[in-house]
C-alpha cells in the first residue's frame, strides 16, 4: 500500500467536495473548502480518528470494505474508485466480482429519494446503504456488520426484520432469496465473496443448505410489493414496497411508501419522525 498517496487522495477529493453534494449543510462559520474530516468519516462509517490516520499516512492497509465506502462517500466516478483501490494495496473490483459500488449518477438518484425510505442492496442482497427514514423505518442498519447485513442470512439465522409475514409467506421469502442467489452465483462464478457467503449460509442454517442442493422448485408469485411493518412506537404500517433494479450495477433500490392521504401515510411519517430523532440523539 502506497499510504500517503492514499491518504493525499482521500484528503484532496474530500476538499472537492461540496457539502450541498452529500446533503450536508455548509452553515456559516465553515472554513474547510469541502467536507470536514468528521463529515467524511461519518458518511463512511468509519472514526474520525481512522480517517485522520489515513490521511496523515500513519494508517496502513484498510479493507476492500472501506475503500469502498469512502469512495461512495466521496462520490468518485469509476477511474478514480480503482485508484483508490490500487492505491490501498487491492485490485480494483473487475467485471467478475458482483458490484458493490453505487456511482455517482445512481447516488444523486438515492440523494433525490432521501425523503423516502429506500435502501439498496448488491445481487447477492447484501445491504450497501440504507437512508436515514429506512433506519427509522426498519431499525438502524449502521451497526449491522459482514453477514449481518445479508438479507437471507438475517431470516435464516439473524433476527429477522419488521416486517410482518405468516409462516408460509416466510418460506417463500426465502425460498426466493435462495433461487436469486443461485443466479448470482452463476453470474458471477469467480467473486470469492459469494462462494464465501454460500459456505456462511449453509454453515448457519440447514435451511439453506436443504433449498441450496435441491433442484430449484417453481416459486409461487411473489407477492412481496405489497407489506406490512409492525413499527414498535406506531404501530402496524401497511406499505407498498417496489423494487427498481439499476441493470449496468445490479443493484437493487427497495422504496418502501404508503398511499397519500391514508392513515398508513400518517403513520409512516410519524414512524420516520420519531426514528430520525431517535437516530440523531
Amino acid at each position: 500500500m502506497d499510504a500517503w498517496e492514499f491518504g493525499r487522495m482521500v484528503r484532496r477529493r474530500r476538499d472537492a467536495v461540496a457539502p450541498e453534494a452529500v446533503g450536508l449543510p455548509r452553515g456559516p462559520r465553515r472554513r474547510a473548502t469541502g467536507l470536514r474530516r468528521e463529515e467524511l468519516a461519518g458518511l463512511a462509517g468509519i472514526s474520525a480518528d481512522y480517517l485522520t490516520r489515513l490521511e496523515q499516512g500513519r494508517a496502513v492497509s484498510p479493507s476492500a470494505q472501506v475503500v469502498e465506502a469512502l469512495a461512495r462517500a466521496l462520490r468518485l466516478p469509476d477511474d478514480e474508485r480503482d485508484l483508490l483501490y490500487r492505491l490501498a494495496g487491492h485490485a480494483a473490483p473487475g467485471l467478475d466480482l458482483v458490484p458493490r459500488h453505487i456511482p455517482p449518477s445512481v447516488q444523486r438518484l438515492l440523494d433525490r429519494l432521501d425523503g423516502t425510505a429506500v435502501a439498496v442492496y448488491d445481487a447477492t442482497q447484501t445491504l450497501i446503504v440504507a437512508n436515514a427514514p429506512y433506519d427509522a423505518l426498519m431499525g438502524a442498519t449502521t451497526s449491522w456488520r459482514g453477514i449481518e447485513r445479508n438479507a437471507l442470512w438475517r431470516h435464516l439465522a439473524g433476527p429477522g426484520s419488521r416486517v410482518v409475514h405468516t409462516p408460509h409467506e416466510e418460506a417463500d421469502v426465502v425460498a426466493r432469496l435462495v433461487a436469486d442467489l443461485h443466479l448470482t452465483a452463476a453470474r458471477y462464478p469467480a467473486d470469492p465473496a459469494v462462494g464465501r457467503l454460500v459456505r456462511d449460509l449453509a454453515a448457519a442454517s440447514p435451511r439453506f443448505t436443504e433449498l441450496w442442493e435441491s433442484e430449484t422448485p417453481e416459486l409461487p408469485r411473489d407477492t412481496s410489493r405489497h407489506k406490512v411493518v409492525d413499527h414498535p412506537a406506531v404501530g402496524r404500517i401497511a406499505l407498498d414496497c417496489d423494487v427498481l433494479v439499476v441493470t449496468a450495477d445490479d443493484l437493487r433500490f427497495m422504496v418502501y411508501t404508503a398511499e397519500p392521504g391514508t392513515p398508513d401515510a400518517e403513520r409512516l411519517a410519524l414512524a420516520v419522525v420519531l426514528g430520525t430523532q431517535e437516530l440523531v440523539d
